[in-house]
């Protein structure tokens, strides 16, 4: 509920605003604020005024919502208002507490005082969303605290703490407590100095003092294109700043603005405003009864010490959880420890962790050999090997051990939770929590959701994820769940283009180009390709994959697995994890090329990227008709965090979008029409063509 109090301590207006949770000035908020001040600015009986936030924070900016939409344009508009607060006879105080970030902090800075809590935190995060400080930051922030600590702090966007601007003309004040006492007292120091004839002090008339300014500028230039490749917010930011310092404050305005909008409309901030919502949406369930309420975790079980169960583990450490790390063999549960620990002591070397926080962490692991010392924990996770008969063991073992109430969850990439939950008496109690690898550092975790998993069991696996720090995606039961099945036809499609003529090398430089991390012959070295040969003779055997990749079988066969073993699609040095391309390698592609006697052809890159990210959209297409996903923007969030797609593109689903679903239904369809294809893949998803027909996105919404 946005509100505006109007109130006054003696002949000191206090106009205090709220709108929940963080306040963001929405267009009923700025109306309210403009209103309040013409009241106070009208009032003779009013000397000055206090603005401040309510529910102990001041204001985390504009409401990005409104982005790019009428709302953002209906006045009074946030520069406006800002405008209205500086021009304004009487002296208002900016009364920090909480955050004010972004459009918070513009307003701040508009104002003619700022007195703020020491706790309170400021910063102008807009260069996260691929946008500038579209409200004046960029040209009153330089005027207080110099333009090289305005350039920092717009190209970090992140929220800082006051104490490091407490001796520049940012805050007059910087306060234990009694923040509104002392920004009244400061309102009425300062109406007296307006009254004896001294000017209001206004951030715009401060000279910017910066003698070197072109070579500072030029200097914060080189160091973005360096750090932000992609990103063209970070450059707009330093010619904003620039070009107000050498013109004039209203020149800079208008440049600014200039740029805002030019940045607004730009594919890279639709991309990051989309994933900045995606990411907040993956954590509604839909369908969750409104009652529901999560089961309380005290202590977890992590059963398997190899490199999964041990990053695991770390995440619960972290989190201050009691960890029981179950193995069966004492050599294999002292490598886990010692794993663990190495963990720690790196992260003490950097500096990131200090002794005692160490040695707190390590204190709540349990090694442990039995499953009986585990049976009274509230949540078990396993984390062996991936294989059915295996999971059938772990978990026909826990359903007669581990107490009742507890939650059973499986850690498993592909397999079939709900086959895994049936060999239980419990499968309402049974999860699929799939971590990425190295698990304590990845910060996706797919949270699958069986046919009979209780709604409670979900609540928790959501809350817990927050608690660990992790971004979950709910996700139906299929084979591979949402990110392997879709990377299986994008590691497909990678190989049908080998087979037709193009290198591993070659392919990998083109989706890289794009903005990939790494391309998927690199990606396979990194993860191991003995995974992928894994599932690969599971579904041999069980019919549903009939073709196979002559290739790929070839190279695990060598022992080829990766960067583990120093041979996979590319050769290693040792301590180097530098891909070389392999002569090994090129023998096997050439000897199989040969024996499969198709014509090979001149793939170009556009090609390679198109079939690779379309591939993962048609899929993706699939994943929502058949309801294994809540919505796209769930399916973009596992590519973004779970298998390097460009952050700047969106995520599969919303490049898609970005290139018109026409345009990609017609693209797939050339795919299927060429030589050797999976034409019955390449048709496109029933989705995307109806999409594509009433030219509407995968959200709803107008495309």
């Amino acid at each position: 509920m946005t509100k505006v109090d109007y109130s006054s301590r003696g002949r000191i207006a206090v106009i205090a605003f709220q709108s929940p949770p963080v306040n963001s000035l929405g267009f009923a908020l700025r109306q309210g604020l403009l209103a309040a001040l013409e009241r106070a600015e009208q009032d003779p009986a009013i000397d000055g005024v206090v603005l401040t936030g309510s529910n102990a924070t001041f204001s985390a900016g504009a409401d990005i919502r409104e982005f790019g939409s009428t709302e953002m344009l209906r006045g009074p508009s946030l520069p406006t208002l800002n405008s209205c607060l500086e021009g304004m006879s009487k002296p208002v105080v900016a009364a920090i507490e909480g955050m004010a970030l972004g459009g918070g902090l513009e307003l701040a800075l508009s104002c003619h005082h700022r007195v703020a809590l020491t706790s309170a935190k400021v910063g102008l995060p807009e260069v996260k969303l691929g946008l500038l400080p579209g409200a004046g930051g960029t040209q009153r922030l330089p005027r207080l605290i110099g333009i090289e600590g305005a350039i920092n702090v717009m190209l970090a966007g992140e929220p800082l703490a006051v104490g490091l601007f407490a001796k520049s003309p940012l805050f007059d004040q910087v306060v234990e407590s009694d923040l509104l006492g002392a920004a009244a007292g400061l309102a009425e120091a300062s109406a007296a100095a307006v009254k004896s004839g001294k000017p209001l002090p206004r951030a715009r008339d401060l000279r910017v003092r910066e003698p070197d300014l072109q070579a500072l500028c030029q200097f914060a230039r080189n160091t973005a294109k360096t750090a932000f490749k992609e990103y063209p917010a970070p450059l707009a930011i330093i010619d904003a700043v620039q070009f107000g310092a050498e013109k004039s404050f209203d020149a800079g305005l208008l440049e600014e603005r200039r740029l805002f909008e030019q940045l607004m409309n730009g594919s890279v901030s639709k991309a990051l405003r989309h994933v900045f919502f995606a990411e907040r949406a993956a954590s509604r369930i839909d369908g969750m009864p409104t009652e529901t309420k999560a089961r309380e975790i005290r202590q977890v079980a992590v059963i398997g010490a190899g490199t999964m169960g041990t990053g695991i583990a770390i995440n619960f450490l972290n989190a201050g959880i009691p960890v029981r790390l179950l193995e069966v063999g004492k050599e294999a549960l002292d490598r886990g420890v010692a794993r663990i620990r190495e963990v720690y002591e790196g992260q003490l070397k950097k500096g990131k962790l200090d002794a005692a926080k160490l040695a707190a962490r390590m204190d709540l692991l349990k090694p442990v050999l039995e499953y009986p010392a585990i049976a009274d924990v509230d949540l078990v996770i396993e984390a062996v090997f991936e294989e059915m008969s295996v999971k059938e063991k772990v978990f026909r073992t826990l359903d007669t051990t581990i107490r009742q109430g507890a939650i059973l969850a499986t850690n498993t990439s592909t397999l079939d939770v709900d086959r895994i939950a049936a060999f239980t008496a419990r499968p309402q109690d049974v999860i699929g929590l799939h971590f990425f690898s190295p698990a304590n550092v990845m910060r996706l975790l797919e949270v699958v959701r069986g046919a009979k998993t209780s709604p409670d069991v979900l609540a928790t696996a959501m809350a817990l994820s927050k608690k660990i720090k992790k971004t979950a995606v709910v996700s139906g039961v299929c084979d591979g769940f949402i990110g392997n099945r879709m990377i299986h036809r994008y590691s497909a499609q990678a190989m049908q283009m080998v087979d037709e003529g193009a290198s591993p090398e070659q392919i990998d430089r083109a989706v890289e180009k794009f903005g990939f991390a790494m391309g998927p012959f690199r990606m396979g070295d990194l993860a191991g390709n003995d995974i992928g040969w894994l599932i690969r003779k599971r579904k041999y055997a069980d019919g549903s994959l009939t073709e196979r990749q002559v290739i790929a079988d070839k190279i695990c066969e060598l022992g080829r697995f990766g960067q583990k073993t120093g041979a996979g699609w590319y050769d290693y040095k040792k301590g180097d994890r530098t891909a070389y391309p392999s002569t090994v390698v090129a023998g096997v592609i050439d000897e199989a090329r040969k024996a499969a006697g198709r014509p090979l052809r001149k793939i170009d890159d556009r090609e390679i990227v198109d079939r690779l990210v379309f591939a993962l959209v048609n899929e993706g297409a699939r994943i929502l008709e058949e309801k294994i996903a809540q919505r796209a923007s769930d399916i973009d969030v596992v590519y973004l965090m779970g298998y390097g797609f460009p952050v700047w593109r969106g995520g599969p689903m919303h490049y898609a979008e970005s290139q018109t679903l026409y345009e990609v239904a017609r693209r797939m369809r050339a795919f299927a029409a060429l030589p050797g294809a999976d034409t019955k893949f390449w048709q496109p998803a029933a989705l995307i063509e109806k999409l594509a027909s009433e030219v509407r996105s995968f959200n709803g919404g107008a495309a």
